[in-house]
């Protein structure tokens, strides 16, 4: 009688859970996870844009056939009428090719950003218990290993054309540590207008007309002695003419220190006015 009774019981359902049991279940700390520290989540948002890179090689295209053809363009069309020969004119030209490459590069940060919000990845970011600015810093990471990838792209194409740095393999990593420095920094202005824009079209427009006139109205093609003293005004202070004077420096084995003073300030402004700004938009959304 009593074997039938238990039966009748179990198949009535399952067993009542008391509300105390069950809530010292969840938030019992054998198996709780640690909480990912800022060097660890970075890394991990890091590595996820780089397997976006993996699954997607297009997007390398911006990286490694761009540069190529400015290279070749620029040193055939303008080094005869500019330096008088093409191997003249690559050494001043492919510093500066580089540095406007890679400048142009870092707009796409902010594209990235702005895709992953309209998908509602974002979303799921901001539930995670994680440092906060992880993903940001996640992405920034990621992508340097394109400024990376296009750094090599355009110094090997150069060395093929005929270009020789004075400073050796030293003084050419010491001009890409200092660029990629740069270009870490100045990306925190695009992730602020991935996150304030709406489309990424509108990111990439906006971004477009920051860039070309930074990188055209510089020393990245001619010297600014030739130019006339109001635009020299404007190109003595611009960013990326200190820019690629540093890198040119280091590369041929100077040590501009004016310059590089320069550059890490820029840097450094550029971290401190747009990173916050760019949490706080983050926070926000």
């Amino acid at each position: 009688m009593s074997t039938a009774t238990k039966s009748e019981d179990r198949a009535d359902g399952p067993a009542r859970v008391s509300t105390e049991s069950l809530a010292a279940l969840l938030v019992a700390p054998a198996g709780k996870r640690p909480r990912a520290g800022a060097p660890a989540a970075s890394m991990a948002f890091g590595w996820r844009a780089m397997l976006k890179i993996k699954h997607v090689p297009e997007q390398l295209f911006d990286v490694t056939a761009m540069p190529i053809m400015f290279v070749l363009m620029f040193t055939y069309l303008f080094g005869g009428a500019l330096a008088g020969s093409t191997e003249e004119y690559i050494q001043f030209l492919l510093p500066g090719i580089l540095v406007m490459s890679i400048i142009m590069t870092t707009m796409y940060t902010g594209i990235s950003i702005n895709v992953d919000i309209a998908k509602g990845v974002f979303d799921r970011f901001k539930t995670l218990p994680i440092w906060r600015p992880a993903p940001m810093v996640g992405y920034l990471l990621g992508d340097m290993l394109r400024y990376t990838v296009a750094a090599a792209v355009i110094l090997t194409v150069g060395l093929i054309l005929g270009f020789r740095p004075d400073g050796g393999p030293v003084g050419v990593l010491a001009g890409v540590a200092l660029l990629l420095v740069f270009s870490f920094a100045f990306s925190w202005v695009w992730t602020m207008f991935g996150l304030l824009l709406r489309t990424e079209k509108s990111v990439m427009g906006v971004s477009m007309m920051v860039i070309f006139p930074l990188s055209f109205l510089s020393n990245v093609f001619v010297d600014p002695e030739t130019m006339p003293g109001w635009l020299q005004a404007f190109v003595n202070n611009s960013p990326v003419t200190h820019l690629c004077e540093a890198v040119r420096g280091l590369m041929a084995g100077d040590w501009p220190s004016a310059d590089i003073a320069w550059v890490l300030g820029w840097a450094g402004l550029f971290l401190l006015v747009f990173g916050p700004v760019t949490m706080r938009l983050y926070a926000r959304r």
